[in-house]
């Protein structure tokens, strides 16, 4: 069962980033050839209009098919006769729908259960947020200049920072705001460098109006995460061995709905939506780095056109693509190898 609720949760993200291409497209009066859930073989396909909606054999990934790799097609409705702004809407559109989705998924979660505020519950001995007088009930609105507004932002600066490089902390107490410098330490029983604070378990129920403006900040939060996470990669502190593509990912849903289905239905929703936001914000953004082949990759070149006032010549951008295809594909085939390794 976990591994059908995670094919469907996966495929409903890849449908919803294909969706925004194909609003857009249509709002510009592009002509959308096919619009498909998966990959390879078609299983089920129906024509509507001038559209042709199909269901693939591999339950992962999509596509909105408008012939945008056609450079000679330049007739009435094309992907290519349309003005640059037009075409970089529709390129953009996919991965803004992602992160609208993720803050649809936050909006909720956070309407239901509310939000965990920065707010240091208790203060650990031996580390170095005891010796430099950190309190319980110190709220926490800075890190490294970065504003915090949930308590997982301040989980996510002591598990990024592997290396145990010191943080500027501010926080406020009794309405005066407090500049420290921490240097995070590992004790006995520590996975990584710590900083010694706990922070509150219940959850502060803003509301309505209060759940638009923390979903923002949620989101902004898995922003972070996933850019922190890539300049871990970069920079070798997280192997490539360490990444886990559409097998992997169907693997832990799997595990987490079967944790969160020995406890109660609510469980299960909640891990499903947060493994969704998880899903959709990594989706969005990676899909906007300037990666050829990617969404991000195809933005690149129609900015250079939009400020050059003339398109890149269509060999040339097709050969880049070319090779940034290949070069994902190599990187999926690694990835799939270590998902692989992992089951077994």
């Amino acid at each position: 069962m976990g591994i059908i609720v995670a094919i469907l949760l996966f495929s409903f993200i890849v449908i919803f980033h294909e969706l925004g291409h194909f609003l857009l497209a249509k709002a510009n009066k592009i002509r959308v050839n096919e619009f498909s859930l998966g990959l390879g073989p078609t299983i089920i396909g129906k024509k509507i209009g001038e559209t042709k909606f199909s269901l693939k054999l591999l339950p992962f990934g999509g596509a909105c098919m408008m012939g945008e790799d056609d450079a000679d097609d330049m007739s009435e409705g094309s992907f290519n006769s349309k003005s640059v702004w037009a075409r970089i809407s529709v390129i953009i559109a996919g991965p803004m729908f992602n992160l609208i989705l993720a803050w649809i998924l936050c909006f909720i979660m956070i309407l239901w259960i509310g939000y965990r505020a920065p707010v240091v519950y208790d203060v650990e001995e031996g580390y170095a947020a005891a010796e430099a007088g950190m309190q319980a009930g110190d709220v926490i609105t800075e890190i490294n200049g970065r504003n915090v507004y949930l308590w997982e932002e301040i989980s996510l600066y002591n598990q990024m920072n592997l290396n145990g490089e010191d943080l500027e902390i501010t926080y406020m107490r009794d309405g005066k705001e407090t500049t420290i410098f921490l240097e995070p330490r590992m004790l006995e029983g520590d996975s990584y460098p710590r900083m010694g604070i706990m922070g509150e378990a219940e959850r502060k129920q803003p509301g309505i109006f209060g759940s638009v403006q923390y979903g923002f900040y949620m989101v902004r939060y898995w922003v972070n995460y996933t850019f922190d996470s890539l300049k871990m990669l970069v920079t070798g502190q997280v192997g490539v061995k360490q990444l886990s593509g559409p097998v992997g990912i169907v693997s832990m849903v799997d595990q987490t709905y079967q944790q969160a289905a020995a406890v109660n239905i609510q469980s299960v929703i909640l891990s499903m939506m947060n493994f969704g936001i998880l899903l959709t914000a990594n989706l969005g953004i990676m899909n906007l780095l300037p990666i050829p082949a990617l969404d991000g990759g195809r933005l690149v070149f129609l900015v250079i056109e939009a400020v050059r006032g003339k398109r890149i010549p269509p060999d040339k951008e097709g050969f880049v693509h070319f090779i940034g295809f290949a070069a994902l594909m190599l990187l999926m085939v690694v990835v799939l190898f270590n998902d692989v390794m992992r089951l077994f």
